[in-house]
């Protein structure tokens, strides 16, 4: 990958976004994208559980102008009444990817079997992949950890750089 990765993080939590809580699980994705995917954060933001502001998060950071080629979102995957990412991602995305997220799924279960209870969606706007991860340093980690190995070849083909051939 010639280019860099350009990656937003966003950290869905009612009470991070209250500075109730102090967001440990955003911080901790930035540094793995850094770290293992040599990518440039450039947008880190926290909101809380409504979908109507995510979906506007999603849409805005994915416009192409932008140049963001993933975001990364933890929290709002659970089972809990305003887990609602999934959702949000779903009423503005182009595309749905499911075999992402079944795979880091797959790959997380030997770890723990709650990685099945994360609602999480993978999906694309424009050229943008999003993935919506866990809400927990450890859980949104391990999924993230996951898909380190396919990842760069995904966004080069949303980028346009892969050609059959």
């Amino acid at each position: 990958m010639n280019t860099p990765i350009r990656a937003v993080v966003l950290t869905v939590s009612d009470r991070c976004s209250r500075g109730e809580a102090t967001d440990l699980s955003g911080p901790a994705l930035a540094a793995l994208a850094r770290e293992r995917l040599h990518a440039q954060i450039a947008h880190a933001a926290c909101l809380p559980d409504e979908a109507d502001q995510l979906a506007a998060f999603f849409s805005l950071w994915s416009d192409p102008a932008r140049s963001i080629d993933l975001i990364l979102s933890t929290g709002g995957t659970g089972l809990a009444p305003r887990d609602v990412t999934p959702e949000a991602l779903r009423a503005v995305m182009h595309r749905e990817h499911p075999g992402l997220m079944e795979l880091a799924r797959t790959r997380c279960h030997a770890k723990t079997p709650r990685t099945y209870l994360s609602r999480g969606i993978a999906g694309t706007i424009h050229r943008t992949l999003i993935l919506t991860l866990p809400g927990s340093p450890r859980g949104c980690v391990e999924m993230l950890e996951a898909l380190l190995d396919i990842l760069p070849h995904a966004i080069e083909t949303l980028r346009g750089e892969v050609k059959d051939g």
